[in-house]
């Protein structure tokens, strides 16, 4: 698991890379979204990421990696928002987003060795188009707690799934990386 944990920093170490970098190009723009309008954005870039891995015609020249890279990063701003609420006008220095980035990263991390722990590294053994269904799923189950006001009878709530996404774009990722890909 150490080789796992390693490889999951220098992942995340890239998207934070990227998240620094488009905070110095926009500020902190994104906290105007509301929740709905996240997930949104993270399920365009599920679905991109599943057109490409079907093969369709591309106008674009990118692959999978960026689109992995910014789910990562859509998923954090999901999880601040759920803490902080939605700002009325961009509202949040780099230092403060970077901190708070940071943390939710470390939540994520920390959820990813437990069920490491539990699970036996099985992701090791799914295909990354497996990943995407799954985070595909999750956006869907995110979309209906939305329509339920945040409720839920039985099932963990928005933010066990955004952690999950963030989770499973690490694991593609670092399969890629494996690949020689990343």
């Amino acid at each position: 698991m150490h080789k796992t944990s390693k490889q999951y920093d220098q992942v995340v170490a890239r998207a934070r890379e990227i998240f620094h970098k488009k905070m110095n190009d926009y500020g902190s723009a994104w906290r105007i979204l509301r929740m709905p309008s996240l997930t949104d954005q993270m399920y365009i870039k599920a679905s991109r990421i599943r057109q490409l891995q079907e093969g369709s015609d591309r106008k674009v020249d990118e692959d999978e990696i960026p689109e992995f890279l910014g789910l990562i990063n859509y998923a954090i701003m999901a999880l601040i928002q759920i803490d902080k609420g939605v700002a009325e006008q961009p509202d949040m220095a780099l230092d403060e987003a970077l901190q708070l980035y940071d943390q939710k990263m470390a939540e994520a991390k920390s959820l990813m060795e437990a069920k490491n722990h539990d699970y036996g590294e099985a992701w090791r053994d799914m295909r990354i188009s497996s990943m995407t269904d799954l985070i595909i799923q999750k956006l869907y189950r995110v979309k209906q707690i939305e329509e339920n006001e945040g409720k839920t009878s039985i099932s963990e709530g928005i933010d066990a799934n955004y952690l999950d996404i963030v989770n499973y774009a690490v694991f593609s990722l670092i399969l890629f990386m494996e690949q020689g890909k990343f």
